[in-house]
């Protein structure tokens, strides 16, 4: 039943779809120099986060969205030592990613200095001390600034940032032209793994014009998409590599990699998951074929 007593965050996704979240009280409210930031406590989801009106995770499902994130690459990846996250705020990547015993080092860029800050203070939970491991650097700047100025190479690149809005330099991290230079940040059996957009039939657009995009310069591109309740959606990320598909890989596969490498704690994440959210419906994958955009510098796509 709706209550009027409560204060309402409304979320839209659309012009004329939105969704409403009760929210008990608001624990921080401001602005940072690229972005409004709100950590809410609600009565549903628990804590949240909210950048520019959008909750980007909350307290009850964000291992659903980080492990989906970070766990597909990962396992796949023969060897990850060498990994970069662009983006990450909520410091919840970095906590996956450190549950390989591989990794050497984990350099973390963000543009928000403030947001990371305030993440550590009121959402501990989400990097579990992940941003004071000795294997971890935190660099402040633009991702793609640092990624056209340096020249290492990765084994596994994160992009782990917010929609494309016409206000944010984040995008410019969702183009041809940086999807180009990536190429040459990544090292032998590299691989890419970023949100990448809902998964609704009715806001497949984005989705569909990142996947366009990407498919311009790399082999091989999979779609796949948990179901996030706080987001009320099926949510899009993409598996990106030039030696090798995630779809290859059974689910008794990625069970016997995770006890080789023995990871532990994964609350979402298992072969037969795996499976699941990379099978997508015949209808997302046609409306994805209708989608012809290519992304570029000079074509950019926005969201509301």
């Amino acid at each position: 039943m709706f209550s009027p007593e409560w204060k309402w965050l409304i979320e839209f996704t659309h012009p004329t779809q939105a969704h409403m979240h009760g929210v008990k009280r608001y624990i921080y409210s401001g602005k940072t120099a690229y972005q409004d930031v709100e950590i809410i406590e609600t009565d549903f989801f628990g804590r949240c986060l909210v950048l520019d009106g959008k909750i980007q995770s909350s307290e009850y499902d964000e291992f659903i969205y980080h492990e989906s994130l970070v766990h597909p690459a990962m396992i796949i990846h023969p060897d990850p030592r060498e990994i970069i996250v662009l983006g990450g705020g909520e410091g919840g990547a970095l906590r996956e990613i450190l549950k390989y015993s591989s990794v050497e080092e984990l350099l973390m860029v963000d543009i928000d200095r403030d947001v990371v800050s305030l993440c550590e203070k009121y959402l501990p939970e989400w990097n579990r001390g992940a941003f004071k491991d000795p294997r971890t650097e935190l660099l402040f700047m633009d991702a793609r600034k640092y990624m056209e100025n340096n020249n290492k190479r990765w084994d596994v690149i994160f992009i782990d940032i917010t929609e494309p809005l016409d206000d944010s330099p984040a995008y410019l991290l969702f183009t041809r032209e940086f999807y180009q230079l990536l190429t040459n940040r990544l090292k032998k059996n590299g691989i890419i793994a970023l949100q990448a957009g809902n998964l609704n039939p009715r806001l497949l657009y984005c989705h569909g014009a990142i996947y366009n995009t990407l498919k311009q310069v790399y082999r091989h591109v999979d779609s796949y998409g948990p179901f996030i309740p706080s987001y009320d959606t099926v949510w899009g990320f993409l598996f990106v590599s030039h030696e090798c598909s995630a779809r290859d890989y059974t689910p008794e596969m990625i069970d016997n990699i995770i006890a080789q490498r023995e990871i532990k704690d994964l609350k979402y994440y298992d072969g037969l998951t795996h499976t699941h959210i990379f099978t997508l419906p015949r209808n997302l994958r046609m409306l994805r074929s209708r989608e012809k955009r290519i992304i570029e510098d000079k074509n950019p796509l926005f969201t509301i």
